[in-house]
Parts: structure tokens; C-alpha cells; sequence
């Protein structure tokens, strides 16, 4: 079996101080990617930044304090690799991916994009360079009898069961009609597969973040925006998958909740 959790951390130095540290020592996770760190790995607590019985890849951004993945594997990876061959988008903090044994496994953040801004413009610059990257990456892939799974923030709902309150959030970033489109070419010309989605096909959600405001979390007015993206042979064998969502509002330590998804490989 193999166990993989993706986690937008929201910021991991502060995580570490609300509960990520004993999360990550009972976590039954093989590979564990997250995204947002915002630090650089000599910023980061020791039992963090290499924690014991994990091999860790860190890529921040070169911007201080913001976004940032990382990748957690239990297995020494055989290849490691930041960034998707961008010129724009490799120094920023948003893709890792690495190779263990049959399966490429990566850490994605998206950017968020805000409607009318500078932010979205560069969300849409992000989405047009990575699609063709995400098929190149499955026909490479298969070419070598590989599978792969890009785990992470993508910052998109893109159903409306993937978000409680979708009709007053139309004409918002994370749900708009080209944003969507976008995801559903992921998977039909990408050649992927919603994995949690696939296992759980008329659940409303499961969601994985709740903005901090009012009591979104309380009323879980969530959005579902963090997703395993697999090759089909890969979500073919998926058994289960959840998301780990606090007892309590006080017991969070990120405003995401981890994604799990354990596959029989």
C-alpha cells in the first residue's frame, strides 16, 4: 500500500508551534507533500526541516516568506526535481516532484489569483504553461511504465459540490468559468484523474479548506480546492481516501486540512 497526505500548511513555522509536529510523528503517511511553507528550510525547526524516518526536499520561493512546497517520502527518492521548466514560475515555490519505486509523486500550489489583479493574471499565466507540462509528464511516465500522482493547493473548486456557498462565488477566483474549464482539461486532455473525486462521486465535498472568517468552519462552508491528480492506472487502485478534518476549530493548525488517499500498489 501506499499512503500519500497533501497539506496546505499556511505557513510551516507557525504550524509547527499549533499541533504539525505531533500530527507528522502519528501520521501513517508514506509520502507527504505540502505547500504554502513559506520559509526556507534553515528557517525551520530541526524536527521539521528533517524530521526522523523522512527524507526531505524543500523548495522555497525566492521570494522571503512566501509560498513554498515540500515533499516527505519515507523512501529515499530516486530522482528529485523543482520546479516544471519555467522560466516565470521555477523560482517561485510552487511545484517539487519526485520519483520512488513506479510512481512520480509531486507537490503543487497554484497560485490563488484575485479577480481584476495582477494576481490573476499570473494564475493564468501559471495554468498555460503547466497544462502541457502535466501531459508531457504522464506520456513520459507511461513511456516508462510509471505512474503519477500531483498532489496539492490548486486553488480551484471545480464543481459545485466542491464548494458549499458556489452561487455567490461565481465571479470570484477559485470558481470561475475559465478556472473550471481549465480543471476539467486537466483531466480530459491531461489524460488524469480526480482521485477523491472518483471515490467519492456524489458526496458534496469532501472540503479541505475554511477561510478563518465568521464560522466557516464551524458551518463547514468549505471549499474543496486541494485534489490528488492521478494517472488513471494509478486512481485505478486507490482504496480509500479522506480528509482529516479537526475535532474543533481550536485544534487546527492550518486553515487546509491534510488529503489523504491510500492506493494498493
Amino acid at each position: 500500500m501506499l499512503t500519500v497526505t497533501s497539506v496546505n500548511v499556511n505557513g510551516l513555522r507557525a504550524a509547527a508551534k499549533k499541533g504539525f509536529v505531533p500530527w507528522l510523528a502519528g501520521t501513517g503517511a508514506d509520502v507527504l507533500c505540502l505547500q504554502e511553507v513559506r520559509a526556507e528550510a534553515g528557517q525551520l525547526p530541526e524536527e521539521v526541516r528533517e524530521p526522523a524516518g523522512w527524507h526531505t526536499v524543500h523548495a522555497p520561493a525566492a521570494a522571503k516568506g512566501r509560498a513554498g512546497v515540500s515533499l516527505y517520502t519515507r523512501r529515499e527518492p530516486e530522482r528529485v526535481q523543482i520546479g516544471f521548466g519555467s522560466a516565470e514560475f521555477d523560482g517561485s515555490g510552487r511545484y517539487a516532484e519526485v520519483d520512488l519505486p513506479g510512481v512520480t509523486v509531486a507537490s503543487l500550489y497554484l497560485p490563488s489569483g484575485e479577480v481584476g489583479t495582477e494576481r490573476q493574471d499570473e494564475k493564468e499565466r501559471f495554468m498555460a504553461e503547466f497544462l502541457p507540462y502535466l501531459t508531457g509528464l504522464r506520456e513520459r511516465a507511461a513511456a516508462d511504465g510509471r505512474e503519477v500522482v500531483v498532489c496539492g493547493d490548486w486553488n480551484i473548486a471545480h464543481r459545485e459540490a466542491d464548494l458549499k456557498n458556489w452561487k455567490a462565488n461565481q465571479k470570484k477566483s477559485g470558481f470561475l468559468p475559465e478556472e473550471r474549464a481549465w480543471l476539467s482539461a486537466v483531466l480530459d486532455e491531461g489524460g488524469y484523474v480526480d482521485v477523491v473525486r472518483a471515490l467519492h462521486p456524489d458526496e458534496e465535498g469532501p472540503y479541505s479548506w475554511w477561510s478563518y472568517r465568521g464560522r466557516a468552519f464551524d458551518n463547514d462552508a468549505g471549499w474543496r480546492i486541494d485534489y490528488h491528480m492521478a494517472t488513471s492506472g494509478l486512481a485505478g487502485r486507490a482504496v480509500k481516501a479522506h480528509v482529516e478534518r479537526a475535532a474543533a476549530y481550536d485544534q487546527r493548525w492550518s486553515d487546509h486540512a491534510p488529503v489523504t488517499v491510500t492506493f494498493d500498489v
